[in-house]
């Protein structure tokens, strides 16, 4: 009969033979890999060597990133200084037209054979928007007169007549009871330039705009003239 062996001291017999035949498995692992050509050393030091790159590549990525977003902001605004520059050297352009009209006019405004005091409306014109319903108007009055006349008072009213719905309909701007509007009074010596804009239900088509020019405390028109909307 054999003597009974606890069970630790089988294991604590058996274990340092598990250990070695485990180191020397282990062993024979890494010695076949470096018969095959691979050192593991070598491999954990490229390896490091390649993670350290990845940081460095994803750090510049950042940067390159940033910088693509600065450039981008950087041209958004220059873009825009640049449609401004545009748009600015389009306002300067048509008001220089407008002032060589102006001193055109002017330069024969002599040998036209205006007299004395006469009111005259020069260019008027109306144009439709952008927006739908509405206008642009412009025009010039002129009043020939000496250095030492007083200015001339007064203000403008336009009477636009259009088709609504198939009737026949009259807009006034400014209307009936509000003459007295700022935005139409008139106080010149020699001329006074207009341009604005008025607005209609987009339904409402434009036929023709007449303008009318009253002197201070006169109930009627001193001149008036009509322009079609072609």
């Amino acid at each position: 009969m054999r003597p009974h062996v606890s069970w630790y001291v089988r294991w604590a017999i058996i274990l340092p033979f598990v250990l070695a035949a485990g180191g020397l498995v282990w062993w024979a692992y890494d010695i076949g890999l470096e018969f095959a050509g691979f050192h593991r050393r070598q491999a954990e030091h490229e390896l490091s060597e390649l993670r350290g790159q990845i940081a460095n590549l994803r750090s510049e990525n950042a940067k390159l990133s940033s910088q693509a977003a600065s450039y981008e902001r950087q041209a958004q605004i220059e873009h825009a200084a640049n449609q401004e520059t545009t748009r600015q050297l389009k306002v300067l352009g048509e008001e220089n037209t407008r002032i060589n009209e102006d001193l055109a006019f002017f330069q024969n405004l002599t040998v036209s054979g205006v007299r004395e005091g006469d009111l005259s409306i020069h260019r008027f014109k109306i144009e439709r928007d952008s927006l739908p319903g509405e206008y642009h108007y412009r025009l010039l009055i002129v009043r020939n007169v000496q250095q030492r006349a007083k200015d001339f008072q007064g203000n403008l009213q336009l009477l636009v007549e259009a088709q609504q719905n198939g009737k026949k309909i009259v807009k006034s701007f400014p209307p009936e009871g509000q003459m007295k509007d700022e935005a139409f009074q008139l106080n010149f010596k020699y001329y006074q330039r207009i341009e604005r804009s008025f607005h209609l239900p987009p339904d409402v088509s434009v036929e023709s705009v007449q303008v009318r020019v009253f002197e201070r405390g006169q109930p009627e028109p001193k001149i008036k003239q009509s322009v079609s909307l072609s």
